[in-house]
């Protein structure tokens, strides 16, 4: 009886103590001092930094699949190489389709300069530009990647940089006052936890996202490269005929 009794009393003595302060995110952000209020815009403009690569890479990478999805239909479609090249010579919108044309124009090139003879060299110039064309391409889809990376990684500790610093305020504020008061000490707990909060409301988002990317890359890349391999068998054939 006794325990039930001084529950209510210290839920009262709280309720008091704490003078009915807000504790909404913008009253936290604005009661922080300087170096908290610095964490927390460095937290939220990584968030909508990330959010933004992010929608970014979730567009990019949609195209880039229907793309390839479409290259690839066209070109199995049991067209020649040259009904292929005339078909696709203006249309480099898709990383195959670049490969592609890179590959072709390097062979008719060759022929033109009299370099078809020398048929392992113009194999292996056909396969060092295309695997020229593909580090390119795959280079320009993982821009941004870093971005997610580093916001996924520093962001927890910045904000258990900012909680750090402030539970020392709370500790300045108690020994100020000379009393460990609710009052006294809730403000700066609240700020030291916002500040938390905001370190995974960034970091989680942008990690989650990072390994879907990377994922969502390495299937790609491993899909260009197939294709890569493909058009350097035929067109490996085609050179082994002319020659």
């Amino acid at each position: 009886m006794q325990i039930m009794t001084f529950i209510p009393e210290i839920m009262v003595s709280a309720s008091a103590n704490l003078g009915g302060q807000d504790y909404s995110f913008t009253a936290l952000f604005v009661r922080a001092d300087l170096m908290v209020k610095t964490i927390m815009i460095v937290l939220a403009l990584g968030s909508i930094w990330s959010w933004g690569v992010i929608i970014d890479k979730t567009i990019s990478f949609h195209i880039l699949k229907k793309r390839a999805t479409d290259f690839e239909e066209t070109f199995w479609s049991g067209r020649t190489l040259e009904q292929l090249s005339e078909g696709l010579a203006g249309d480099t919108r898709d990383p195959m389709g670049r490969v592609f044309s890179a590959a072709v124009r390097e062979l008719n090139e060759s022929h033109e300069m009299g370099l078809h003879a020398d048929v392992s060299g113009l194999r292996d110039r056909i396969d060092r530009i295309m695997g020229l064309v593909v580090n390119r391409e795959l280079n320009k889809a993982e821009r941004g990647m870093i971005v997610l990376a580093t916001v996924g990684s520093a962001s927890v500790f910045i904000g258990l940089f900012g909680t750090v610093w402030g539970i020392m305020n709370t500790f300045r504020a108690i020994d100020q006052a000379q009393s460990a008061d609710l009052s006294v000490v809730i403000p700066g707990i609240s700020e030291a936890l916002f500040a938390t909060a905001l370190g995974l409301v960034a970091a989680i988002p942008a990690s989650v996202f990072y390994n879907k990317f990377t994922n969502d890359l390495d299937k790609y890349a491993g899909r260009l490269d197939g294709f890569t391999d493909e058009l350097s068998a035929i067109l490996s054939r085609k050179i082994g005929k002319r020659g």
